[in-house]
């Protein structure tokens, strides 16, 4: 068990810094107490566990708006066992009456910029969308034109198979007509063949007759 000595320096009167250390030192289970001194700074006096006093420290190093916490001095000392829990001592009723409409007035500035900060988002958000709608026109457009010069290729495509088509048939026709004319001139071979076998054995019977062969 140890006591820490703390003193905030920066923007942490008026602003709720005390509240927050409250908070903090009790979900870490740390007795003390906090308090603003003149003229802008807060100081702590913390007793507990050294490794929670510890992380108190680095909790209490707040930088969130409206607090801002520049620096920490640190003295380390004995625990002396005075603080039963953490508590705030106030000043004076209007003092800390004051301070109250402080902090709501700055958390009510900072919801203004924020608000405002957020139209922003929401008109860049907006232009974004245009944009995103006019690229997909854009897109739409040439993928439309594509697809014409697909059908007009398809449409080139089937006039190329129309032609092939009646070029099979035209070879189909000469094909025909070419086993055709083998057939016609088989026949009339066949038929010279047999006149001339006819007119040659003709030939040969008169010759021997004759005694020639």
């Amino acid at each position: 068990m140890q006591r820490a000595m703390i003193t905030a320096k920066g923007d942490v009167q008026c602003v709720g810094y005390r509240d927050r250390v409250l908070k903090i030192a009790r979900d870490l289970e740390i007795a003390g107490c906090v308090q603003n001194i003149e003229p802008y700074d807060v100081r702590m006096i913390a007793e507990g566990d050294k490794n929670k006093l510890k992380q108190f420290i680095e909790a209490i190093k707040i930088e969130r708006y409206p607090i801002f916490v520049k620096e920490l001095d640190v003295e380390w000392g004995d625990v002396t066992g005075e603080f039963e829990y953490f508590e705030v001592i106030r000043g004076d009723w209007r003092e800390e009456l004051f301070e109250r409409f402080d902090v709501a007035g700055a958390l009510l500035y900072r919801s203004v910029e924020l608000g405002e900060e957020s139209v922003k988002l929401g008109e860049k958000s907006i232009k974004l969308g245009e944009k995103s709608i006019k690229l997909g026109e854009e897109n739409i457009a040439i993928g439309r034109h594509m697809l014409e010069k697909q059908d007009t290729m398809i449409e080139k495509q089937d006039t190329m198979i129309e032609k092939q088509d009646t070029m099979i048939e035209k070879q189909d026709v000469t094909i025909e007509e070419v086993r055709g004319v083998r057939h016609d001139l088989k026949s009339y071979m066949e038929c010279r063949f047999e006149r001339i076998d006819s007119e040659m054995a003709g030939i040969k019977l008169a010759l021997r007759q004759r005694g020639i062969i």
